[in-house]
């Protein structure tokens, strides 16, 4: 069948609830050294913050990220990917959202999230098998060309 969204999904996901600062959600980010948290409302996932939410939360409003709740900026609703789809699946999903990240949800619980980074990665796990393939193909002409 192929790679699964469950083959290179991140599955600790750090999460933050809705009503706590992006002050502290900068924070969280920092210290989990992640470019997003899923907000949550009564442990529920109920948003996403990004970098470049909190970023454009400075400019826009030019208040102390300490004053705004997460719940202002979190992208809503949350974009899900099931963790048994293929991973063209969360791609084509991305592209058309214009998104960088996706939850994973199994049975309406969240089990992870999956982000470029992580197709990235896993695409030069993938090339660099496909690197090593073409590289014993060229040495196995190169043994039979001078074997003649």
């Amino acid at each position: 069948m192929g790679t699964r969204v469950e083959d290179v999904m991140t599955e600790d996901v750090v999460t933050a609830a809705a009503e706590t600062s992006l002050e502290t959600v900068a924070e969280t980010m920092l210290r989990h050294d992640v470019g997003s948290v899923v907000v949550t409302t009564e442990g529920d996932p109920y948003g996403i913050v990004t970098e470049s939410d909190l970023i454009l939360a400075a400019y826009h409003t030019g208040r102390p990220l300490a004053e705004l709740p997460t719940r202002k900026v979190a992208s809503h609703p949350l974009v899900t990917v099931d963790p048994k789809q293929p991973i063209r699946t969360a791609i084509d999903r991305m592209r058309t959202e214009r998104i960088k990240k996706l939850v994973v949800v199994d049975r309406l619980e969240m089990c992870g999230i999956v982000t470029t980074y992580d197709l990235i990665r896993r695409w030069g796990d993938v090339s660099a098998d496909v690197r090593e393939i073409e590289h014993n193909r060229v040495r196995r002409s190169d043994t039979w060309s001078t074997q003649r």
